[in-house]
């Protein structure tokens, strides 16, 4: 019987420069009242002049390397989940691998937004699994201040910057990886996305006079797809793993909407206090969520040996996935 992969490392990453509600308050028509009650967001972090999406996932990749006690040199494969890429291309990866060191590593990135992480841990976990890899550095990272519409409240007030990175390896301590279940329904593509810059709306004077290079969101349907969709992957990973929703010691749900989280812990009729929270703090940073989350968790004690932990996601595409540990 093969070992199962280990998360053997974590670490994260966001900017020094924190904006508030009340900094909102003077950009566009919104209050501080307003987002707490309909997201629970109080602060979130933005990236600098100096920020990227590579630094920031560098510096969390650094941090999940140490405390994996594992050397750059070791990394076989690097995956960044990312929307907000450092560029086009080459993948953000690549720049990660230069800047940590990684030079024996294979690197690319994916795209599947805010469910990003967890198909990259799908990818990690198949991969240590079969032999191909002994140790996968898998990294959720956005800069997604740098494609979010200032002039629009009803998406700016959402989002944050930062990155959060988790190794993945064959040998060590850290939460067993039991199974992972990912699925994407693309007729609902129109939900959450940014049109300009592909091969669709290609960059133009029009397609920048129209705003295209902005994030947009559609109001209709997303809560309930979303609290929908992460029930429906977490009873679905629990079933085809013999477990049940009382045996889930911590849920660590993506961090997209206080409201969502909520409403998804309702769905699975699963205690509210047993899904970790922490949008408060850092608002919506997509593929980077959850890693930040784990780190944060686990300082706060609330991960430790014997606990099972469920991660789950959703994310344009439309995505959504969920993954099984146990500690």
């Amino acid at each position: 019987m093969k070992t199962l992969p280990r998360i053997t490392g974590l670490g994260f990453s966001v900017p020094s420069q924190v904006w508030d509600n009340h900094k909102l308050e003077k950009m566009v028509d919104t209050s501080d009242e307003w987002i707490q009650s309909r997201t629970g967001i109080v602060t979130r972090c933005i990236a600098g002049k100096k920020d990227t999406t590579a630094s920031l996932a560098s510096e969390a990749a650094l941090k999940a390397l140490d405390d994996a006690n594992c050397g750059p040199l070791d990394v076989d494969i690097i995956i960044v989940a990312t929307m907000s890429p450092e560029m086009l291309f080459p993948a953000t990866a690549c720049f990660v691998q230069e800047i940590i060191g990684a030079k024996n590593a294979a690197a690319f990135d994916i795209t599947a937004a805010c469910t990003g992480f967890i198909y990259g841990l799908t990818l990690a976990s198949s991969m240590v699994l079969s032999g191909a890899a002994k140790n996968v550095l898998v990294i959720g990272a956005e800069t997604l201040s740098r494609i979010i519409d200032w002039t629009d409240r009803n998406t700016c007030v959402l989002f944050g910057d930062g990155a959060g990175a988790a190794l993945v390896s064959n040998e060590g301590k850290g939460g067993q990886i039991i199974d992972s279940l990912i699925g994407s329904d693309g007729s609902q593509a129109d939900l959450l996305y940014m049109p300009g810059g592909g091969s669709q709306y290609p960059t133009s004077e029009d397609t920048v006079r129209k705003r295209l290079h902005f994030l947009k969101m559609a109001d209709r349907g997303l809560f309930k797809v979303a609290s929908v969709s992460m029930a429906n992957v977490v009873n679905e990973v629990l079933v085809r793993n013999h477990l049940a929703v009382s045996d889930i010691d911590l849920l660590i749900p993506h961090q997209a909407n206080l409201r969502i989280i909520l409403a998804t812990a309702k769905k699975l009729d699963l205690n509210s206090e047993k899904a970790y929270v922490n949008i408060n703090k850092y608002g919506n940073t997509s593929a980077a969520t959850i890693p930040i989350a784990m780190v944060e968790a686990r300082d706060e004690g609330l991960i430790a040996e014997g606990k099972i932990i469920v991660l789950v996601a959703f994310g344009s595409g439309m995505t959504w996935g969920a993954t099984i540990l146990k500690y």
